[in-house]
């Protein structure tokens, strides 16, 4: 079955860069730790060779990639191994991952089952084990989101930490880049290797990275969980994700506070009416080539007006006292990352897209912070429903909190990673045939 993992793949310049990567080892120079590790892009940042589609079949020729992005050419400067362009929901306008020009990216747990929008792709491939991280695009979750349906690590630092230059501008001032991983370790790496450090360092705090243990030095650790928005997800999902806070508190004592994130439902429109208007902006003019499901939103998106948009930037900066209250009592703010897991993909939405919006309002619940509010976030796998596929916890830091939140997710990762079984679909790079 054709698990639609890449949209594009060039196997020579993959073999090239590898061997290159072994040629610095047999000397004994090396570029770093990320010398030779497989690298997956998302198909909306670009990366020499490829063109950059954004999972459309004419973005690639109306706007020609000419040089590798920011955060890829980091990756290369450190000798990673970029392994091809991964499969996306077109334009990012989508939560499922279904895509009617290059197939939809399947879940590794599930090959019935979506792997999530819109960085499908790179949640699947780093699920599969042929690549330990992926690098994606968060302007909805789009990250965390499909990291959560596929069971890996999926990553959002502030706004500002890494660099857009080379990502597609589809949704300017919510989404950035982020990470798809393995581990938490991989995550950690993989930051330290892309974080934009060009900008005068009085425009963001020094960059810290945790030194991870496997007994976690923090202590007195407060979760701020908001009860009525944290069980506004299925059965499965709710008692996992309570059992793994109950985890926390049992190994290392960290305390759950009760919170109130006020007017949720205002801010997830808030943020819809964001996205959907920037998105609509940075397109000059809809194609015909576009899908279905596509074409759909960017009308609803088209509708919007400049006093809505003006309206929710208002909305924007209460929220973001809202949460900055809440992180004067507390460290991060936790909740599942999605309200379902994994869902079936239909085969009549394989050529037209689909517009799912219960499952994909279920899927985006708690995704909107991280973007309306530009602040970091990871999601972490905690455990599986009864249905074996992965439920993912999300943590929500203060600004610049990275340092905190990795080591928060790590302590939670070797907390409950040993009951984690594998997917169906995957592949053992390490393994002597």
């Amino acid at each position: 079955m054709n698990m639609a993992f890449f949209i594009s793949c060039d196997p020579e310049d993959v073999l090239k860069q590898a061997e290159e990567s072994t040629l610095r080892y047999q000397t004994g120079t090396p570029l770093s730790v990320m010398d030779g590790v497989l690298v997956a892009v998302k198909d909306e940042i670009d990366c020499l060779p490829y063109p950059t589609t954004g999972g459309t079949r004419w973005l690639g020729k109306a706007r020609p990639c000419e040089a590798d992005a920011a955060c890829v050419a980091q990756l290369r400067a450190c000798g990673a191994v970029l392994a091809g362009k991964t499969n996306m929901h077109e334009l990012g306008a989508g939560t499922s991952g279904i895509n009617p020009h290059h197939g939809s990216a399947r879940n590794p747990y599930n090959v019935g089952k979506v792997a999530g929008g819109s960085s499908s792709g790179s949640a699947a491939v780093v699920c599969a084990g042929l690549c330990p991280v992926a690098l994606g695009v968060d302007g909805g979750g789009s990250v965390r989101m499909p990291a959560a349906l596929c069971g890996v690590v999926g990553f959002k630092p502030t706004a500002g930490r890494l660099s857009n230059a080379g990502v597609l501008p589809l949704n300017w001032t919510v989404g950035m880049a982020g990470i798809l991983a393995g581990t938490v370790e991989d995550a950690v790496v993989a930051y330290s290797a892309i974080v934009d450090q060009s900008q005068p360092s009085y425009l963001r705090p020094e960059l810290n990275l945790p030194m991870l243990t496997s007994t976690p030095s923090i202590s007195n650790v407060r979760l701020a969980k908001y009860g009525k928005w944290f069980n506004d997800s299925s059965e499965d999902i709710r008692t996992c994700c309570d059992k793994a806070l109950q985890t926390l508190r049992a190994q290392y004592g960290w305390e759950t506070l009760d919170v109130t994130v006020p007017e949720i439902e205002e801010m997830r429109l808030a943020h819809y009416v964001t996205i959907g208007s920037e998105c609509t902006a940075s397109l000059a003019k809809k194609r015909s080539e576009i899908g279905w499901d596509v074409r759909v939103a960017l009308g609803v998106y088209g509708s919007f007006s400049s006093r809505a948009y003006l309206n929710s930037q208002r909305l924007r900066n209460r929220q973001m006292f809202f949460h900055k209250e809440i992180f004067k009592t507390a460290d991060v703010i936790v909740s599942p990352m999605t309200g379902v897991t994994a869902y079936t993909l239909q085969d009549d939405a394989l050529s037209s897209g689909e517009l799912d919006y219960i499952n994909g309002a279920a899927l985006i619940r708690y995704s909107i912070a991280g973007n309306f509010l530009g602040l970091p976030a990871i999601t972490v796998m905690v455990g599986q429903d009864k249905g074996g596929l992965p439920i993912g916890l999300q943590f929500i830091g203060r600004p610049w909190s990275e340092a905190t939140l990795l080591h928060i997710a790590f302590a939670m990762q070797e907390a409950c990673s040993k009951n984690h079984r594998k997917p169906v679909v995957f592949y053992d790079l390490l393994k002597k045939d």
